[in-house]
């Protein structure tokens, strides 16, 4: 499994989790809306321990930029809500930032 793939699967997982949080706190569904979330929160956890690195902080550091670009498709897709060019120039700034994180040459 390629990891953008891995990346791109946490990110659903972390951001639905976080969203049934969400969605009960703010927007008034239910309590039962949590399980899914914990388990989606969970999901995500473990997908993070398939990134090919050999420190955890570089998985995470690497995954923030992925997270921002998955938030900025949530907002649109889910939340049917257009990113500004300010949420769109912040997403590929991140963005690039992770790449660099995880594709720059270790010595």
């Amino acid at each position: 499994m390629s990891q953008f793939f891995i990346y791109a699967l946490a990110a659903l997982a972390e951001i639905a989790g976080c969203f049934a949080f969400w969605a009960w706190l703010r927007m008034d569904k239910s309590v039962w809306f949590l399980l899914p979330g914990v388990a989606s929160l969970i999901l995500f956890a473990v997908l993070l321990t398939f990134i090919d690195t050999e420190v955890a902080g570089r998985a995470y550091a690497a995954y923030g930029g992925i997270y921002i670009i998955a938030s900025l498709l949530w907002l649109r897709m889910a939340e049917n809500y257009m990113p500004d060019r300010w949420d769109i120039a912040g997403g590929l700034v991140t963005l690039a930032g992770a790449g660099i994180i995880l594709l720059g040459p270790r010595g």
